[in-house]
């Protein structure tokens, strides 16, 4: 054992002499430095997209159990005014009580491939753009106005919701497939499953069911969170500069995620029932469109139901600011 110590302990001398070493290097030849692999303008391209990705994927392990209740209370008394209001915890509670506690877990496949490739695009296309208009806000000498930041998250949400569609739909399918009666279940082995199922028995079209909602859900998301987040940060560098790095960023995270939540709650509502619902014994769906299924909640089930959930919610996204 001591001698594991001994060798370990080694390694970590040795690991941080290189470091070192390499830093110092970079201080005394800065223009080697730049000539490494990361510093390569392609990997400096593609740097936004890989962390985004990355970090988009770590927060879905995080919070995928409160993704999953949220879908269930969104689900719950569709159709009906009133009625029992499920609590977050009441609905965690269902869910293992109907199996395990891995139930909650359900569609990780499905939310790590979202975000594999929807917060890869939309964290990367901002960034790209973000420092797009910094340059240019150097060479005028201006800086970047908070309607050009409204502008990248706006647009870089909406672009990564059309890609980012059909494994978000593949997510709803599994999370509400639990709802259904055990007869009727698809049970899904993972998200490669559910997304050829679907193809094969709705057509490919299908996997994009949903995508106006999921669109604009994406626009008003970013424009909440992103945009909110960079201009959060920035006036609490200005206006509370005793605070550290770390609590600006959760600080700016807290108040990006409650203006993300706010704007984006009622469209991920309905993207959830247009991407949930199947073909009934007629042959049609419950709702024709984005705009049916606004229209319908609104007169059954009544306009606040839209924020049904919304400290969920909350809770769901402000872990990804």
């Amino acid at each position: 054992m001591s001698g594991s110590i001994a060798r370990a302990k080694e390694g970590a001398r040795s690991a941080a002499q290189k470091v070192e070493a390499a830093t110092t290097e970079a201080v005394q030849n800065p223009a080697a430095a730049k000539n490494d692999f990361l510093h390569l303008p392609a990997v400096r391209a593609a740097l936004p997209f890989v962390n985004g990705g990355l970090a988009g994927m770590f927060a879905t392990m995080c919070i995928q159990p409160i993704d999953m209740v949220k879908v269930r209370i969104q689900l719950a008394g569709e159709g009906s005014r009133g009625g029992v209001k499920p609590s977050p915890i009441g609905v965690a509670r269902d869910i293992i009580a109907q199996g395990k506690v891995l139930d909650l877990y359900t569609g990780l496949s499905a939310g790590l491939l979202r975000q594999a490739v929807y917060t890869t695009a939309r964290l990367g296309f901002f960034d790209t753009f973000q420092n797009m208009l910094t340059a240019k806000a150097e060479k005028t000498g201006t800086s970047v106005t908070f309607l050009e930041r409204s502008a990248a998250g706006l647009t870089a949400g909406g672009l990564a919701a059309m890609v980012g569609n059909p494994a978000d739909l593949a997510l709803i399918r599994m999370q509400s497939d639990g709802m259904r009666p055990r007869a009727e279940r698809a049970n899904y082995r993972s998200v490669f499953d559910a997304l050829s199922r679907i193809a094969k028995s709705e057509g490919i079209g299908a996997l994009w069911a949903g995508a106006s909602p999921t669109v604009i859900r994406a626009m008003a998301l970013n424009f909440g969170q992103l945009t909110f987040f960079a201009e959060s940060k920035q006036q609490l560098k200005v206006r509370a500069p005793t605070l550290s790095e770390g609590q600006q960023r959760f600080g700016a995270s807290a108040i990006a995620g409650f203006f993300a939540s706010f704007f984006s709650l009622p469209f991920d509502f309905i993207k959830t029932r247009l991407q949930k619902q199947s073909r009934g014994p007629d042959g049609k769906y419950p709702y024709a469109g984005f705009m049916d299924c606004a229209r319908k909640v609104i007169k059954d089930e009544g306009l606040l139901r839209f924020y049904r959930g919304f400290g969920t919610y909350y809770v769901r996204i402000a872990p990804h600011a």
